[in-house]
C-alpha cells in the first residue's frame, strides 16, 4: 500500500503528526513539539551511521551522554547536515540533554519551512470579519502523508507487520509527547501509548537514550514555564 510512496524523516513525519490535518493547529505545544524534532533529527542522523552517544567517565555516577560524530559525511538534508556541523564544530563535545534544547530553538520553524518548500505543505490564508481577521495555516498538499504515518504505526501496534527502526522510534516519540490520542488509532490511548513505547524499547538502546532525553527536556520545559 506504502511502497509507491516516499518516506519522509522521522522529524517531518513527527511534524506532521503533531499537527490536525484539517486545521494545521499544533496538537501540542509548539516548544514541546520542538524538542521532539531536535529528539528526532538525531535518531535520524544515529540510523544513518553518522553519530553516536558516548558517556564521559568524568561527570559524577553515571556519566554523561555525549553527542559524536561517527562518520563525517553530510546526509542530503539540510536540517540533518546543519546539525552534524554542531556536533563537528562543538568544543567540547555537546552533552545530549544541552543539544536538545539549543538545536530546537527555531526548529519548528525551519521543519515548516522544508516541508513547504518540498511540496508537503501548502500555506493557506483564511480571513474573517470581512478581511480584518488573518489566519495563517499549513495544511498538507495531500493526505497521504500523514495517512501512511499513522497506518505503519497501527501496524505495528496490532502486530500485522514487524516494526523498522524507523517507525519504531517515531512510535516512542509519539508517546512521549503525549500525541498518541491525536492518531485515532484506539479508543484506549493509555493502553497504545504503552504498547508503542514497548515497541521502541525493544529496539537500539542509544535511540531509547535519545527518546528519554527529550522526554526529560519536555519535563525541564515545563518546570521552567511554573517557575
Amino acid at each position: 500500500m506504502t511502497s509507491s510512496i516516499p518516506q519522509l524523516s522521522l522529524r517531518d513525519e513527527l511534524f506532521l503528526l503533531g499537527h490536525d490535518d484539517d486545521t494545521g493547529q499544533p496538537h501540542i505545544h509548539r516548544q514541546t513539539l520542538a524538542l521532539g524534532l531536535a529528539g528526532a533529527v538525531l535518531i535520524d542522523l544515529f540510523l544513518a551511521g553518522r553519530i553516536v552517544l558516548d558517556t564521559t567517565d568524568d561527570t559524577g555516577p553515571g556519566g554523561e551522554q555525549r553527542l559524536r560524530l561517527h562518520l563525517d559525511r553530510p546526509v542530503g538534508d539540510l536540517i540533518a547536515d546543519t546539525a552534524l556541523a554542531s556536533i563537528r564544530y562543538a568544543r567540547p563535545t555537546p552533552p545530549l540533554r544541552g543539544w536538545l534544547p539549543g538545536f530546537a530553538a527555531d526548529l519548528y520553524d525551519r521543519t515548516r519551512a522544508g516541508l513547504q518548500a518540498g511540496g508537503i505543505l501548502r500555506h493557506d490564508v483564511r480571513r474573517r470579519l470581512g478581511g480584518l481577521a488573518r489566519t495563517d495555516r499549513y495544511l498538507p498538499t495531500d493526505l497521504k502523508w500523514p495517512v501512511v504515518a499513522r497506518a505503519r504505526l497501527h501496524y505495528i501496534a496490532t502486530g500485522r507487520s514487524q516494526p523498522d527502526n524507523h517507525t519504531a522510534a517515531l512510535g516512542g516519540l509519539i508517546a512521549t509527547l503525549g500525541l498518541t490520542n491525536h492518531l485515532y488509532l484506539a479508543d484506549d490511548t493509555a493502553a497504545l501509548t504503552v504498547q508503542l513505547r514497548t515497541i521502541a524499547e525493544q529496539h537500539h538502546r542509544q535511540v531509547r537514550d535519545i527518546i528519554a532525553a527529550v522526554d526529560a527536556a519536555v519535563g525541564d520545559l515545563a518546570t521552567a514555564t511554573y517557575r
